[in-house]
């Protein structure tokens, strides 16, 4: 268990002051095939996550969004193309090389002037109060050192009755399909990592991070602690990913 000052950074202690740091230099390492890796690393099934994450927002034309560790845009891409030309997408990422890769993905694809990039940190976000409709974190929590203060900062900026988005490896709810989940997540992702991205102790801490992260009841109420209510999550690929969602009061 970490103490007041360390945090885990797989199943390692690191010093809180220094997680971020060490986040970061997985992420630069990983940006370039980030997209690739996320297909092979799924199967392509987190495409079909991320629809569902779109479908559950409500996002309507002339929201504001906000996609907190937006990465390559994915999801920023969805949210662009619901929120017309009248409303407001924000693509946030700490790690400069995951934003440049977004940035340069959605200029390719059309999206140039319809989505603004921010290299923020989820704990102390630079947004007003109030300000969004919806704020989104994909696979990204479980990176933060402090997730409760993060938490609150993404309930900080929603308006009242916007809602959270957290989609996040969780934990499989069939013993069986755990084990299963176990041997291919410390075998098969490192392996994945250093024959695609040249780099295998990236895609183990990635494996270890999932690990380490809330399980679906624990993260629940760390967003009711947080000052969301309506707070529920739904299972998919037998657990293995949870979409929580929460409204802000």
């Amino acid at each position: 268990m970490a103490d007041q000052d360390t945090t885990h950074f797989g199943y390692r202690e690191v010093p809180k002051q220094e997680k971020a740091k060490h986040v970061g230099q997985v992420f630069s390492s990983v940006a370039s095939r980030y997209d690739l890796m996320n297909d092979l690393m799924s199967m392509g099934i987190h495409r079909l996550w991320k629809r569902f994450t779109i479908e559950l927002s409500s996002v309507r034309p002339g929201h504001r969004i906000l996609d907190i560790a937006g990465g390559t845009g994915d999801l920023t891409m969805q949210f662009a193309d619901r929120v017309g030309t009248e409303g407001e997408v924000v693509l946030a990422d700490i790690n400069q090389e995951m934003l440049e890769v977004g940035r340069d993905r959605l200029i390719d694809r059309g999206y140039a002037g319809r989505v603004d990039y921010v290299q923020a940190n989820a704990e102390c976000l630079p947004f007003p109060d109030n300000y969004f409709n919806a704020v989104s974190i994909a696979f990204g929590l479980r990176n933060v050192t402090d997730q409760n203060l993060a938490l609150r900062e993404m309930t900080r900026v929603l308006k009242p009755g916007g809602k959270l988005l957290i989609l996040e490896f969780s934990k499989p709810v069939n013993p069986l399909l755990n084990k299963a989940y176990d041997t291919y997540s410390f075998t098969a992702l490192p392996l994945m990592g250093r024959l695609v991205a040249g780099d295998s102790e990236s895609y183990q801490y990635l494996a270890e991070s999932i690990r380490m992260h809330p399980d679906q009841e624990t993260l629940k109420g760390m967003m009711e602690e947080a000052g969301l209510v309506q707070c529920k999550y739904h299972n998919m690929t037998g657990g293995i990913v949870a979409l929580h969602a929460g409204i802000k009061p």
